[in-house]
């Protein structure tokens, strides 16, 4: 197996300071992205980032930045920061963090009968077919991701 495949994402792992959690106003109703709706007609609810991302079981989770491109058919690009559950039992069809010899990957999970194969959200790259004879662990399955919108100065 070409192990310069699996550098076409690469994860930053971030550390996680869940001692303050902080409510921001949240208008549930949503925001219209065609024509503008009267503003008066919502009720500003609060809500916690750390709840949504992190669940009931924040112990569990960990974050990290992506770094590639392979993974951008299913939303998720370069240095955006994905909330990871540890507990989750990975299924067919979950976007996975993955150790494989060594290095981490995130992929489209893929089971088959014979073999697990690691399929990235981008043409540009080829699936990683993981058989028994590979060095492979799941390290967890993503549940969120965070995008930035802002261009950074």
């Amino acid at each position: 197996m070409d192990l310069k495949n699996l550098n076409n994402v690469t994860l930053e792992f971030l550390k996680s300071d869940l001692t303050f959690i902080n409510e921001v106003p949240f208008f549930d109703d949503g925001i219209s992205a065609g024509f503008p709706s009267p503003a008066d007609d919502f009720q500003e609810l609060k809500i916690s980032f750390d709840k949504e991302v992190f669940g009931t079981s924040p112990s569990t989770i960990f974050c990290a930045r992506v770094n590639g491109s392979s993974m951008e058919g299913a939303g998720i690009s370069n240095n955006d920061i994905i909330a990871v559950d540890r507990l989750l039992d990975p299924e067919d069809g979950d976007i996975a963090v993955c150790l494989i010899h060594d290095e981490f990957t995130l992929k489209r999970l893929r089971v088959e009968k014979d073999c697990v194969w690691l399929m990235p959200e981008n043409d540009k790259y080829k699936p990683i077919q993981i058989t028994d004879n590979e060095s492979f662990q799941i390290w967890g399955i993503v549940i969120n991701t965070l995008k930035f919108h802002r261009r950074k100065k």
